[in-house]
């Protein structure tokens, strides 16, 4: 597929390139500093730009059969990054009729609240990501009440390394604790959502008990 992928220099977004490019897909990746992929050039798209300039997010969206939405913000505190972009996106998208959208947001977002773990839920979420996700909630209504054939992604807390077991992915948090999941798990899932519709239109939570 041809995919426009924002947050492409994140630590989510590497691995969905790194395992994308070897899949044959066609990425074009729009970000402030190409500097920071400059490992991928003459692989993937790299096109300068700010996911706040709806006319840079539409020159990047045309053409594209998907995107991936891999946006995050470096420091906690309260932040409209999420919901500004995603508003120019939606706009972007609809225009130029790319449907599929696969976006990712985390534990914490809607109904997952509450559902990562004790050291999440008691330390990280109070302390660190309560306000971002504010934002990130209004993300998820922006893509709810948009046109397009989107996919919500909520992996529990990251992790570098590999983890034992299967992956757990659920649509219904009733009762389920996802403490951990790796960013490859993470990345290989968003490549399988471009492509298939087992998914579409929810916020399947992933990870490991």
């Amino acid at each position: 597929m041809k995919v426009l992928v924002l947050g492409g220099s994140g630590s989510i977004g590497r691995h969905v390139l790194e395992q994308g490019v070897r899949l044959g897909h066609q990425f074009s990746v729009l970000l402030r500093d190409p500097g920071k992929l400059k490992k991928y050039e003459g692989r993937v798209r790299l096109l300068q730009g700010d996911a706040l300039d709806a006319a840079g997010v539409e020159k990047a969206v045309v053409g594209q059969e998907g995107v991936v939405y891999s946006l995050g913000v470096n420091r906690p505190g309260r932040t409209t990054l999420f919901s500004g972009s995603m508003r120019i996106l939606i706009q972007a998208m609809e225009k130029y009729r790319v449907k599929r959208l696969v976006c990712i947001t985390g534990v914490g977002a809607g109904e997952t609240k509450g559902h990562g773990g004790f050291f999440h839920d008691r330390i990280i979420w109070p302390l660190f990501t309560r306000v971002i996700y504010e934002d990130k909630n209004r993300l998820e209504a922006m893509i709810r009440n948009s046109s397009l054939d989107w996919i919500l992604v909520r992996p529990a807390r990251f992790q570098n390394r590999a983890i034992p077991g299967e992956l757990k992915v659920v649509t219904q948090v009733d009762g389920v604790t996802l403490r951990r999941v790796s960013r490859a798990e993470v990345a290989a899932f968003v490549l399988d959502a471009l492509a298939s519709d087992r998914y579409l239109r929810m916020a399947p939570f992933i990870g490991h008990a």
